[in-house]
């Protein structure tokens, strides 16, 4: 009755007619509908995942790469091999089931990216904008993007910028 009225409201021009379906239609969009209900929750896309989901993988993503950059840095024990192998194969499994973990050092920078710039340092020592350091890097479950990765972007000074200028005029 509501529906009605409202369209009763509006001009003849924009009122919409109601659908005409049959018993029949209606039994078979009723059915329709509770399988695709049923199907949705079944079988959940992981762009579809729930936030909390993805933000534990992400924070566990993330863990896992800065455990292995610890690593790195500490050194060639016995002890940090055996544990690089564990991190490694953890991280392998991960990648396995859709989870990649994405770093950016050293690879050049454009605004266009999905990437969260904490700090930009003049650097005489780059010709363009380059990503320095991974402060967290990019997660992707399934292709879909689930944590955007921060990052240190150096800069080429200002006078640097104007002799690479100059050698085109």
């Amino acid at each position: 009755m509501r529906a009605w009225f409202r369209q009763w409201l509006q001009h003849r021009e924009i009122r919409i007619a109601e659908p005409m379906f049959s018993e029949e239609q209606c039994r078979e969009l009723s059915e329709l509908i509770t399988l695709l209900d049923r199907s949705s929750s079944v079988d959940r896309s992981p762009s579809e995942a729930p936030d909390d989901d993805t933000r534990s993988l992400a924070e566990a993503a993330t863990s896992l790469w800065r455990a292995q950059r610890k690593l790195t840095q500490a050194g060639r024990s016995a002890e940090n091999r055996q544990t690089g192998r564990y991190l490694r194969t953890c991280a392998e499994a991960l990648a396995a089931a859709g989870l990649v973990v994405q770093e950016h050092d050293g690879t050049a920078f454009n605004a266009g990216r999905a990437l969260d710039v904490l700090v930009y340092q003049d650097d005489p020592g780059v010709t363009e904008e380059t990503i320095v350091e991974t402060v967290r890097p990019s997660v992707y479950y399934h292709d879909q993007q689930i944590q955007r990765g921060e990052v240190i972007v150096a800069r080429p000074t200002a006078d640097q910028s104007t002799k690479v200028g100059e050698g085109y005029a």
